[in-house]
């Protein structure tokens, strides 16, 4: 998660000071990999409960299928200069992709009549972005293929994509990403597949709020307590071996504090059961158990056994090794 800062004059969607979570993955040339962050992208929405975005996807195609398209941009914009904003005749020469993304609805017209970037793909991008179709229609995502969805960066190759909602005004980009195998190297590292996607955190929260809709945060079956001497590894590990029963939800303290003040946080958790390990504990190797939404007894139980009891008391699907 990366905090940025921007010197747009603040607006709906847009903020001077606001926050991004990266994903990327390196060494994978393939369409597999692209329709893999995307799939990720499509089921966070669906956890959050946000279907107010459409996915647009488009192909760069290769360093030579887009230097070749540049060009026909180049020869198509300059018979119009006349015609275009300022920004667009500046880059015109600089970055012709670019004039692709205006905004000014004065240009919309020129814009649509453009050359058609898939029109200049070669075998092997039409290859790579086929096999990113069939990978999506594979998956049940959907998509609208947007020839006009370029990146100015000249790094970017082949896929690009952006997740769009009509519910932040002007700035309806709420995830953008695409494949830069061209970046690495220009960094002074070897030739490197890279693909990645950054996701606006405020512009997803305004999304949610805008929905009304609030993403369920299903409270932990059991929630580790724990304090003494030398007792945070053993606890960490007692997390872990709880984690291996499946579908289980654990949460362990951080952070010190007494058992009395665990016990509270434990509670307000909405935690099934607080499992208890102190220094007694951890010589007799046992724990406590305290059941926190019934009105039952204490239980001692052996660490050994905890994990079977627990999958008795009806958490989680079993144990991992079953």
């Amino acid at each position: 998660v990366l905090e940025q800062g921007g010197h747009e004059r603040p607006q709906k969607g847009r903020y001077r000071q606001f926050h991004q979570i990266g994903v990327e993955a390196f060494g994978m040339p393939g369409p597999d990999v692209d329709a893999e962050q995307i799939v990720l992208c499509a089921r966070l929405w669906e956890t959050l409960g946000i279907s107010a975005v459409v996915l647009q996807i488009n192909s760069l195609g290769t360093p030579a299928s887009r230097l070749a398209y540049r060009e026909r941009l180049i020869g198509y914009f300059s018979r119009y200069k006349g015609d275009l904003d300022e920004d667009s005749r500046r880059r015109l020469h600089t970055n012709p992709l670019r004039i692709l993304d205006s905004k000014n609805p004065v240009l919309a017209e020129l814009i649509a009549a453009a050359p058609s970037l898939p029109d200049s793909l070669d075998a092997a991008s039409r290859v790579h972005f086929d096999g990113l179709c069939e990978l999506l229609d594979g998956a049940k995502v959907a998509y609208v293929h947007n020839p006009r969805l370029v990146r100015g960066l000249d790094y970017y190759t082949h896929t690009v994509f952006e997740w769009v909602t009509d519910r932040l005004g002007a700035q309806d980009a709420v995830c953008s990403g695409g494949r830069y195998d061209g970046l690495v190297s220009r960094l002074g590292g070897r030739e490197t597949a890279a693909v990645g996607f950054a996701l606006g955190v405020e512009r997803v929260v305004a999304l949610l709020e805008e929905s009304g809709h609030e993403p369920s945060s299903a409270a932990p079956d059991c929630y580790l307590v724990w304090a003494g001497e030398g007792l945070a590894a053993p606890a960490l590990q007692l997390a872990e071996e709880l984690r291996r029963i499946k579908g289980a939800r654990v949460m362990q303290h951080c952070g010190g504090g007494s058992f009395k003040a665990q016990l509270k946080r434990a509670d307000r958790s909405g935690a099934r059961f607080a499992v208890i390990l102190g220094e007694q504990e951890w010589a007799d190797r046992r724990v406590q158990v305290k059941p926190l939404r019934e009105n039952l007894p204490q239980y001692s139980i052996p660490l050994t056994e905890l994990a079977p009891w627990l999958v008795g008391q009806g958490i989680g699907d079993g144990l991992a090794s079953e």
